[in-house]
């Protein structure tokens, strides 16, 4: 399928076919030559750099990645620059010969400089990762000055001759600085830049200041309410126009150098992007520039090119159109059926094998089982109804111990004879949370993490990990008084090592270990894991290290890979091992990854696991090698098949592999449902308005969990036995769907079934979700758990741990080998590029995707230039709105023809204040009986009293957002609703709303809701419309959305795969009447949480 659509391909594209093969050898970006070329004409720019030649004849600009030439009275432009790279930000040279420009054509962002005409290009940064922002020429042409962004942000100047370049400092001699958007005066003394204030989201963003060259004093020149950017200098000197913030719009300003005179020089302008991410990788506003006489501003505001008159404020249009012929990626959608029939558990969860080595034992679907180590014999170990987790096997083999865990009974820890028979014995006397549990070598003492079962109820949300704080305690593996070893401020996965009074513990800062008295605390290792394009002082580090029973190597979980690393006795201080560049041996043993690792009892082997695949190899098949000079990597290969192929480590002949298969059905209704004389919207038209079509007096029956039949009231067969329900009065919409959820789970591989964040939405009528980064691979148990009835709430679409930049990829292989964990481990079909990398990295990924049926959605980081990238590319999504807003009809147009699904989540708007401060506000969420009844009262609470945020009206910027989503829509692209968790259920109705307040009409923020979010998603066969054939997820609304969009929260009932809910309490009423378990919250009587007032007499 052909990534644009037939009429455009008719009409306006040339295609160029695709020949280079996935990871073949390439001079430029690894999609060169594998691409379709996209053809349009505007007459309309979004955030255009401009600059005047020196003549004053003609204007550069850039547009959607090309560099284009345009003369100063305007009409067709001709594009100089041309390809994959994305040019942008150009300056032209003193000498008018030569133009500076930002490009990432070699892969990665830098600087380059070209002739005029955009031949002859030449780099002259070197970069990996850092951003560049914003050249600027030095008068005698010799140097350019650009921001660069890396761990620090700090301006650089670069000879245009050569060299790595030179950072300016401050009068200090080493101090730093935060600038951009420079200007040097025309007599190279000075250098005017936008200097950093605050933080993100804080106005003003920066101030005008000037440095002298000379001595490295900084002077402040402006401190307005609405801060001050982009600062331009006349060609003589003595005037300073600079960008500011005022009612919520922006403008020029301009400033008399000599005399202090500051006036407005023309507003409003295009919108200024303080409120963004700093800095902007595009700077805080498009370039502009002086005519050379002085006389006028060229800038770029609504689309258009403009010349302001410098004395009367008077400004003109330069009309222009552009011939925009774009390389873009394929198209990356591969649409799926929602999956029926029987499961087989995904996870495999804390997976250990047995001492022997005969056998594995594993929590899944949060029932302990053990299995043969040949896959054979798989059985639950217990027969207890509890939710088990953590097992860990005796030295001896006889007794697996385990943790348990409910929100109403907390926790404790058990043993069970490892063959099954008797019955559980309970070790522990104080209910809590315990976690992390390991045998002593003699096997009489089990060490385990402790937190309170208080504290862990009243945490509303685990994403990203545990938020209590955590003790080392043992106890006697008999079971008696619990010891404190130690509190912790970090700590987990205790293990022992050599000795067998220490405890070897993986805290914020690498492995260290204590005695079982709390006693003698040693820094044993840091490990760092390769930072790609990580900012900040500190690369990150291993999640997990385990040392070797012998004490001299020790295993480190980092970036989610297996690597082996030599440990040295150094003394008192830890060792620092780097996985790249390293100071001691180091062995990676995965590409495709893993969730678990260890060693075995003896020490004689590595085993871990992924999904449900259980893998182990022996040490003897290791060695280190030495490190790769050339490229300072000291990734250490094994022995493997030399020849051409990459074979992942994972694949060594050496590793063995076994799948835990634990398979149960799938939850599914059984029965039939007729709904009658419905008020019908189906959301299936060829068109926005054959979907606004309402069918009166329908029928809907429904069998088992699918659609089987809808007509005219009293024309189906009806099944006998078949349950009816008279809707005369409702009307029935699909289900809505939310491209960009994120629930609220226990994690920490002790879970909890039972989920309030999952039961909220379906009670507001989303019921189907797409979570776009679940941070940790816990939250795939809970897509098993809802398929299997464990969990009641919508469908969890999930794309699992975002990809993110600290993977580094070094090769098209090593992204295909990590997306691998993906399609054959996790069975996610869609996933999250979390501003993976540099260009040629986010291209290896597209690459990777597309050969594994992946379909990517991505992280932009408010950087709208990697968002029209990852459009170009072929990824397929995009999350969060694009921050440089409005756009116009590039923009528009390049996401419309490559349909890349757009959710822009206003709830949470970049480069504005966000929709959730607009509704909490101004709606009492806190006293809303349904939300009272589905949120945690402690949350709803922290939500809701004292909020820190207020804004007037006026400084919203969401109807503009979504005024921009209407665009896309209308123009023939792909828009979904997202609620970002800002308010679980609630808060995904407040972003169908902004839409309307931007001016889209109800059936088009319904389209948005419904069927265009079950084609995001990749589910369009089964889900987003009601037709026959498709599963049975609707909500019955008492009031007709199409004439109202906030009639969407009127819910009566909610249909979820076939099952019947009362949308206020979620008592399932069909096929069975079910009430809602409770959730913790609800017992008034329960002391933990609710005080017993004191009454007068």
């Amino acid at each position: 399928m052909n990534r644009l659509t037939q009429a455009l391909l008719a009409a306006t594209m040339t295609v160029a076919p695709f020949a280079a093969e996935a990871g073949s050898e390439q001079d430029g970006l690894p999609l060169d030559g594998a691409t379709e070329v996209l053809s349009f004409t505007t007459d309309e720019g979004s955030w255009l750099s401009i600059d005047v030649t020196p003549e004053g004849d003609s204007l550069v600009f850039d547009l959607l990645g090309d560099l284009y030439r345009l003369s100063i009275k305007g009409g067709e432009a001709v594009r100089i620059t041309s390809g994959l790279g994305y040019d942008s930000q150009p300056v032209i040279s003193p000498d008018g010969q030569q133009i500076a420009f930002i490009s990432d054509r070699d892969g990665a962002t830098n600087l380059w400089v070209a002739d005029i005409d955009g031949d002859n290009p030449r780099q002259l940064s070197s970069e990996r990762h850092a951003g560049m922002i914003s050249p600027e020429w030095t008068p005698d042409g010799d140097y350019l000055i650009v921001t660069r962004v890396a761990t620090d942000t700090e301006l650089v100047m670069f000879h245009v001759d050569g060299g790595s370049g030179v950072t300016l400092t401050g009068s200090g001699g080493s101090e730093r600085f935060w600038g951009v958007g420079v200007e040097t005066s025309p007599d190279g003394e000075y250098l005017y830049f936008a200097e950093g204030q605050g933080s993100r989201r804080d106005i003003p963003a920066s101030q005008i200041s000037r440095y002298a060259f000379a001595t490295g004093d900084i002077e402040p020149l402006t401190q307005g309410e609405g801060g001050a950017f982009r600062p331009v200098l006349s060609p003589d000197g003595q005037f300073m126009v600079y960008g500011t913030r005022f009612e919520a719009q922006t403008g020029l300003r301009i400033r008399d150098l000599v005399s202090g005179a500051d006036r407005w020089l023309t507003y409003p302008i295009q919108r200024d992007a303080q409120e963004n991410f700093r800095p902007p990788s595009r700077d805080l506003l498009p370039g502009y520039s002086f005519t050379p006489d002085g006389q006028q501003v060229i800038f770029n505001a609504f689309g258009k090119i403009w010349r302001v008159d410098v004395a009367t404020g008077d400004r003109q249009e330069i009309p222009f159109t552009a011939d925009v012929a774009l390389d873009i990626g394929p198209d990356l959608t591969a649409p799926y059926r929602v999956p029926q029939g029987d499961l087989t558990a995904t996870l495999i969860q804390d997976p250990r094998p047995s001492p022997d080595k005969n056998k594995v034992a594993a929590s899944v679907l949060t029932k302990i089982y053990v299995m043969d180590a040949d896959g054979k014999n798989l059985k639950r170990l217990t027969k207890e109804d509890q939710n088990e987790f953590k097992p860990i096997w005796s030295p001896d083999g006889r007794w697996i111990a385990y943790t348990t865990w409910s929100h109403a009974r907390g926790g404790h820890i058990y043993k069970m004879r490892s063959d099954g028979k008797g019955k559980p014995k309970q070790l522990t006397d104080i209910e809590a949370f315990y976690t992390d549990l390991a045998f002593s070598p003699d096997g009489s003492t089990i060490v385990a993490m402790r937190g309170n079962e208080f504290l862990r109820n009243q945490t509303f949300s685990e994403f990203g990990g545990l938020r209590i704080p955590l003790e080392l305690i043992s106890l006697p593996a008999k079971g008696g008084e619990q010891t404190v070893v130690k509190a912790l401020d970090s700590g987990r996965y205790p293990h022992f090592g050599p000795e067998a009074d220490r405890v070897y513990l993986t805290g914020d800062d690498g492995l260290f270990s204590l005695t079982l008295s709390g006693t003698d605390h040693r820094d044993e290792m840091t490990v760092n894991a390769p930072r790609g394009n990580r900012r900040g002082d500190d690369p990150p580090r291993a999640e997990a290290i385990y040392i070797h029973p012998d004490g001299n190597s020790v295993l480190a979980f980092a970036n989610k890979q297996v690597w082996w690393i030599a440990k040295p006795k150094a003394g008192a201080q830890a060792v620092v091992a780097n996985l790249r560049g390293g100071n001691v041996p180091v062995t990676r043993l995965t590409h495709v990854g893993a969730d678990y690792l260890g060693w075995s009892s003896d020490g004689n082997s590595v085993w871990w696991a992924i999904g449900n695949t259980f893998h182990s190899r022996p040490l003897v098949s290791l060695s280190f090698e030495a490190d790769e000079a050339d490229s300072g990597d000291a990734l250490a290969q094994t022995d493997h098949d030399a020849s051409d192929r990459f074979i992942p480590e994972d694949e060594h002949p050496a590793v063995t592999t076994v799948d835990m298969d634990v398979v149960v059905p799938r939850s599914t209704p059984t029965g039939a449902l007729l709904l009658e004389q419905a008020n019908l919207i189906t959301m299936s038209g060829e068109s926005t308005d054959a979907m606004a079509e309402v069918r009166t007096s329908q029928d809907i029956l429904i069998v088992d969990n699918r659609i089987h039949a809808i007509g005219d009231h009293g024309s189906l067969a009806v099944p006998d036995g078949a349950t009816r329900l008279d809707l005369s009065d409702k009307f029935v919409a699909p289900g809505f769907i939310d491209t960009h959820a994120h629930w609220e789970f226990r994690t920490s591989d002790v879970l909890e079934p039972h989920n309030w964040s999952l039961v909220a939405n379906v009670a507001y009528g989303v019921t189907t979700g797409l979570d776009v980064q679940t941070a940790t691979n816990d939250y795939l148990a809970y897509r098993d758990f809802i398929e299997t009835g464990q969990s009641i709430g919508q469908r969890a679409f999930m794309t699992a741990r975002g990809v993110f930049g600290d993977t580094d990829f070094q090769s098209y292989d090593e992204a295909h080998a990590y997306l691998r964990r993906y399609s054959e481990h996790y069975h996610t079909n869609n996933i999250k590029s979390y501003v993976v990398g540099n260009r040629e990295q986010r291209q290896w990924v597209v690459q990777a995707s597309q050969a594994l049926g992946l379909m990517p959605t991505t992280e932009g980081a408010a950087d709208q230039k990697m968002g029209i990238t990852h459009a170009i590319d072929g990824m397929h999504g995009h999350e969060h709105n694009l921050p440089d807003s409005p756009i116009f009809k590039d923009v528009v147009e390049l996401f419309a023809k490559t349909r890349t699904a757009y959710t822009p989540t206003l709830v949470v708007q970049y480069n504005a204040p966000t929709l959730v401060d607009y509704f909490f506000t101004r709606i009492d969420v806190r006293d809303d009986d349904k939300l009272r009844r589905f949120y945690p009262s402690n949350r709803l609470d922290e939500l809701t009293l004292r909020r820190s945020s207020w804004h007037r009206d006026s400084e919203f910027d969401f109807e503009q957002g979504a005024a921009q989503v209407a665009k896309i829509q209308r123009t023939g692209g792909l828009v979904g609703v997202g609620g970002h968790a800002e308010l679980q259920g609630l808060g995904y109705h407040w972003e169908m709303w902004a839409y309307a307040m931007g001016g889209m009409t109800p059936v088009e923020v319904l389209r948005a809701a419904t069927i265009d979010g079950a084609r995001i998603i990749g589910v369009d066969q089964d889900l987003g419309s009601i037709e026959v054939g498709k599963l049975a997820d609707m909500v019955v609304l008492n009031a007709n959305p199409l004439d109202n969009i906030r009639n969407t929260v009127d819910i009566d009932k909610v249909l979820i795969n076939g099952r019947l809910y009362n949308g206020d309490t979620m008592n399932q009423e069909w096929p069975d009447r079910v009430p809602l378990p409770d959730f913790w919250w609800w017992d008034q009587t329960d002391r933990r949480f609710v005080p017993d007032p004191i009454h007068a007499d």
